[in-house]
């Protein structure tokens, strides 16, 4: 048994049912991760309404769950190099639903941000394994779509959390909410029990008989000739510079979180600033936050087709015009255009940048570390982001946020453009 042939048997896999599957598990988990990103905001208004919390133990729950997001993001990279793909995948939606689940019959708010920290350390390693297992196991030729398209659902997550936080909170406390996400992240643990480790891992590992026979099940009933073996995409290979792709993704992924939501997130409050009252700007933010499911979709559909830094660098640019352009509209409908073509460029690069473009920088057996330190430096970034926002606020126009916006996200460009590899299509060994 050749290792050759079994990384260009793995290249050239087909969409069989066992690929389907591990699809559908994956946006699972990636969807129950908005979810609760999302719940955690509408409970927190609410528990500190009805007197349950405090502003500082309100303010305690947010940040303990960032910081369980950054602690989960290494862990999962170290875990999932060192013993597996399978094990970190099974281990960090145990904690995010066991604790998730434990939350809803929390006694006091101390308990409740107790099991909102060990939550919040499962969810981060779900963003990690997520979408790092599923590039390892998608077929080359489409493996930017399907990891896009697994972008694509979680953000779907948004406006369902929202929905049912409105319809649910009233009629039975927020504690539902706390079941229904626990009891669906166990459900999709017990789906998860017999999901295979990835090949990719496993020949890392050099357990070659156990790769193949995995292989075999995602080739299913299709063969592959020797010829097949030569096509454009199994041919180039891209062989990364660990020290030269950490410094890409790390730029790439804060540059995209930290915008993304430094601007969904004070997006009613900058409105304000300008003059247009509290009931209109919510009702322009639910329009500029169309822009996400059509900025991931954008993604599925190009991300494969022109390549990841053609997608990228245009994107990160179009984020600083757009930027730049929103800082100084005063006209309603145009805030709401703008914003609305900005939302749609976080997005793009939310599908394109964390979805596919980190886990394809590095080689398997550093993979999922090093997605997991791009990502934890993003959150670790993203805690910091509301008191600089808020000292922006305080001595500076409002209109310097999106200028902040811009500069980072043209920083981000430039790094992409002149360090990033094109991984489109190419083996990662």
């Amino acid at each position: 048994m050749e290792i050759t042939s079994l990384e260009q048997r793995m290249d050239n896999s087909a969409t069989t049912p066992l690929f389907y599957k591990i699809f559908a598990l994956v946006s699972g988990g990636m969807f129950l991760d908005a979810i609760d990103v999302y719940m955690a905001s509408g409970v927190s208004s609410v528990l500190l309404k009805s007197g349950w919390s405090t502003l500082m133990e309100n303010t305690i729950f947010l940040s303990v769950g960032f910081m369980g997001l950054f602690i989960g993001s290494l862990l999962a990279g170290l875990v999932g190099d060192r013993y597996g793909r399978r094990r970190a995948y099974q281990m960090n939606l145990l904690l995010f639903g066991g604790f998730t689940f434990l939350g809803a019959v929390a006694p006091n708010m101390i308990f409740l941000i107790f099991c909102r920290f060990f939550s919040s350390v499962g969810l981060g390693s779900e963003i990690v394994t997520g979408y790092s297992m599923l590039n390892e196991f998608a077929p080359i030729k489409s493996r930017g779509r399907w990891c896009a398209a697994a972008s694509l659902i979680a953000n779907c997550g948004a406006p369902i959390t929202m929905l049912l936080c409105t319809v649910l909170i009233p009629k039975f406390s927020w504690r539902i909410m706390f079941v229904l996400v626990g009891v669906l992240a166990i459900v999709l643990w017990i789906l998860r029990r017999d999901i295979p480790e990835s090949p990719c891992w496993l020949m890392a590992q050099k357990r070659y008989p156990e790769a193949e026979k995995i292989i075999q099940q995602l080739e299913g009933n299709h063969t592959h000739q020797q010829a097949d073996f030569a096509t454009p995409a199994a041919s180039a290979t891209h062989e990364p510079k660990i020290g030269r792709s950490l410094v890409v993704a790390i730029v790439a992924v804060s540059a995209t979180i930290i915008c993304q939501y430094t601007f969904t997130t004070w997006v009613p409050t900058l409105l304000v600033k300008r003059g247009i009252n509290v009931v209109n700007s919510l009702s322009f933010s639910t329009v500029m936050m169309l822009g996400a499911p059509t900025g991931a979709l954008i993604g599925v559909l190009l991300v494969d087709r022109i390549g990841r830094k053609k997608l990228i660098v245009p994107t990160f640019i179009l984020t600083a015009v757009f930027g730049l352009l929103y800082a100084v509209q005063t006209n309603a409908t145009a805030v709401m255009i703008v914003g609305f073509l900005l939302t749609t460029c976080f997005y793009v690069l939310m599908a394109s940048v964390v979805a596919v473009y980190v886990a394809e920088l590095f080689p398997t057996a550093f993979r999922f570390r090093g997605s997991g330190i791009a990502n934890a430096t993003a959150k670790l970034l993203t805690v910091g982001m509301p008191y600089a926002v808020a000292a922006f606020l305080t001595w500076f126009s409002a209109s310097l946020i999106f200028v902040m916006i811009s500069a980072i996200a043209l920083i981000a460009a430039i790094v992409v453009w002149w360090l990033g590899p094109e991984t489109r299509q190419k083996a990662i060994r």
